[in-house]
Parts: C-alpha cells; sequence; structure tokens
C-alpha cells in the first residue's frame, strides 16, 4: 500500500473516526484504525464493537492495499505536522508496520493484519428516510443532557427516537429521561418514517451524531432495524448497535392538568438560579422558589455555610404556592430554551412541573420538584 493525500483531508477523516476508538482496550486490534487504499480515495474506519465510522476521502494511490495502525497514534503525528504539507502512508515489506513521511518528518508505526479487524455487521434495514442535519440536531440537542448515567435502568441511557401522531400530523419526536427530568423534542416526520420501530440510541452513539450533524446543508440519510441504526452523513457512516430494551412510557409522566402559570425572563432567572445555587451542598442542590403575586423569591438554605435568596419579577396571579427543585437541572433546561422567556406550568409542590419554551412549541421538559 503507497498512498499520498493532503494534511488536512486526512486530519478531517480521521478527526472523525478515531472518537470511537476507546483509549483503553484490552483487544490491540481495536485500538487501531483500518486504512483501505483504492481507487483514488483512502477510507478509514474505526469501532468499538458496538459503534462504527468509516470515511473515505480523495488521494493519490499509488499501490493498493489495507492495514491497521493505532489510531489516536496516527491522528496525533498527523495533527502535528505542518498546515498545507502533503502526507504519504507506505507499507513496508512484510506489512509489520506503516511508514508516515511528510516533508522532512518521517514516522514508522506498528501494524495489526486487516483481516483481525473486526465487521460490525448491518444485517437489513427495515426503515429508510432524509432528514435535515438542522432538525436531527435540534432532536438531540435538546434532549440530550436528560439522558440517564445510572447504568442499573440501562434503558434509560440514550434517547428515544420514534414516530408518534400528533395533532394529526405524524412527528418525529426524541425523548430522554433520567428518572428526574425528561426532555422531549420533534420534527415533522420525513416520508419514510412511518411505522418505523421505537429505538433508544446510546448515549455514545448520540454524541458522536451532534459532532457530525454540523453542516445545516447536508442531510442525513437514516436506516433503521430493530437492532441498529445506520447514518450517513455526507462522507461519513456511522453504525450503531442500539440498547436493547423497552423505553417506559413517558406520557404518563407529562402533567396535562397544571393550571398555575410562572413566565420569568430566562436569562434573569438562569443568573439567579446560578448566583443562590453558589450557597448550597453538592449533595443537595435544592433551590426553594417561591410564588407570589408579580414575583418569585429563589431561596437555597445550606446548614454547614449559610443561606441565600433572590427576588425576581415574574408574570403570576395564582395562589402563592413554594415548590423546590435541582438547581443544576433548572439551568440544563434554561439553557436548553430559545426564547427570552421561560413558561414554568405547575400544579402543586409535589406533582411534576411543565417547561415550555415561548420561541419553540416543538420542545417541553418536565422537572420532578423536590422537598425542601
Amino acid at each position: 500500500m503507497r498512498v499520498t493525500l493532503e494534511r488536512s483531508n486526512l486530519l478531517k477523516s480521521l478527526n472523525h473516526v478515531h472518537r470511537v476508538v476507546e483509549r483503553r482496550n484490552t483487544i490491540p486490534i481495536l485500538s487501531n484504525v483500518l486504512l483501505t487504499a483504492a481507487g483514488a480515495s483512502l477510507e478509514m474506519k474505526a469501532t468499538d464493537l458496538d459503534m462504527e465510522v468509516t470515511e473515505a476521502t480523495a488521494a493519490q494511490v499509488d499501490q493498493q492495499g489495507a492495514t491497521t495502525v493505532p489510531a489516536h497514534l496516527l491522528y496525533d503525528i498527523v495533527r502535528k505536522l505542518s498546515d498545507g504539507s502533503e502526507v504519504m502512508l507506505k507499507l513496508e515489506e512484510g506489512g509489520g508496520s506503516m511508514s508516515v513521511i511528510s516533508g522532512r518528518s518521517a514516522f514508522r508505526l506498528q501494524c495489526l493484519p486487516q483481516s483481525d479487524f473486526p465487521e460490525l455487521t448491518a444485517g437489513t434495514f427495515s426503515h429508510t428516510f432524509r432528514v435535515a442535519s438542522a432538525d436531527m440536531k435540534a432532536l438531540i440537542e435538546k434532549t440530550q443532557f436528560a439522558i440517564s448515567t445510572e447504568e442499573t435502568r440501562y434503558y434509560l441511557n440514550g434517547i428515544y427516537l420514534h414516530a408518534v401522531e400528533a395533532e394529526g400530523q405524524l412527528k418525529l419526536r426524541s425523548v430522554a429521561t433520567d428518572g428526574h427530568r425528561l426532555a422531549r423534542a420533534e420534527v415533522e416526520a420525513p416520508a419514510g418514517s412511518e411505522g418505523m420501530p421505537g429505538i433508544i440510541i446510546p448515549r455514545k452513539t448520540v454524541s458522536e451524531i451532534l459532532k457530525l450533524v454540523d453542516d445545516p446543508d447536508v442531510s442525513v440519510a437514516v436506516e433503521l432495524s430493530d437492532t441498529k441504526i445506520r447514518l450517513t452523513i455526507g462522507s461519513v457512516i456511522l453504525t450503531s448497535k442500539l440498547i436493547d430494551g423497552t423505553f417506559p412510557d413517558y406520557q404518563r409522566v407529562i402533567p396535562t392538568g397544571n393550571d398555575r402559570k410562572l413566565v420569568v425572563d430566562r436569562q434573569s432567572f438562569a443568573q439567579a438560579v446560578d448566583r443562590v445555587s453558589t450557597i448550597s451542598s453538592e449533595r443537595g442542590r435544592a433551590v426553594k422558589m417561591t410564588l407570589a403575586d408579580g414575583q418569585v423569591t429563589l431561596a437555597v438554605n445550606n446548614p454547614d455555610s449559610g443561606s441565600a435568596t433572590e427576588e425576581l419579577a415574574a408574570q403570576y396571579d395564582s395562589e402563592a404556592m413554594e415548590i423546590g427543585f435541582n438547581a443544576r437541572y433548572l439551568l440544563d433546561v434554561a439553557g436548553q430554551l430559545s426564547g427570552s422567556e421561560a413558561c414554568f406550568l405547575l400544579a402543586d409542590s409535589g406533582s411534576p412541573t411543565l417547561i415550555e419554551d415561548a420561541e419553540d412549541a416543538r420542545t417541553l421538559y418536565v422537572l420532578m420538584p423536590m422537598r425542601v
């Protein structure tokens, strides 16, 4: 194998594929990236056995061939080469090592045979559709923060993506919850998504997809089966296993009869929560909200370090009430809202609260209160 290509092209593709590779691996081949030179391109492939990313980039192929080299090491070498340079990758006689040559720099990396590299068999896909990358980004970005990190409830360790009938229209909806908060986002369902299986996309795959959908002009081709998802985004193909589990009936958690409405300036509210929560302990990050006519008072009381209060102007004309929330969760939701106002729909101090985005009807958030 002997191939020459632009450093910038090689770096861009390696950046997409090397992130899949875990830093610590008990199986040596999983630390490597598979390089295949054929035609007029170099294809790179990396996997962690649950997810696989492939990307091909234009290259001058003098000699076809394939090998595997340490992914992070190759990425670090290419990253440190000078801008605008050309890089030559050359498999040495016997295939035990590969030379990386650029200008006066030369490196030799140990190789493992291509035959050892595992294939993530995709199987057959039952549903195929295209979605705008801006829509895919919104579905993930607006819900990702609520993914659970608790390994025992593994079916909550991802985003639930499904097609659902809402207000007479078919929607493609994403939901994430950790049992304390819930985030829901939806876009118009693309043609071909009708009757798709409800799938749970794992946390690591979710964060990789989010990094790949940064170009708003690119559409994402999505292929689905009960166990796998494959996304083609430009020249990148990402295939991933899905979480094998049943996502809970989240509709039961979303309150419908909350009739007390609180409207606050989103930025002022977030800053005030951030200020008063400075005094809270890491373990109990509760902020008490006292709602009265035209104002909300935020209070934190920490027996070990003191207390803090702050008053905010608000639109509220229901009966006075007190309710507590985790400060971190309030800030996370406030960070997702795109409008200038946050709208809280409350029932009582022990019931779930609904938070809506005044500027974006496609999203909603549910927070469970804390005892304060």
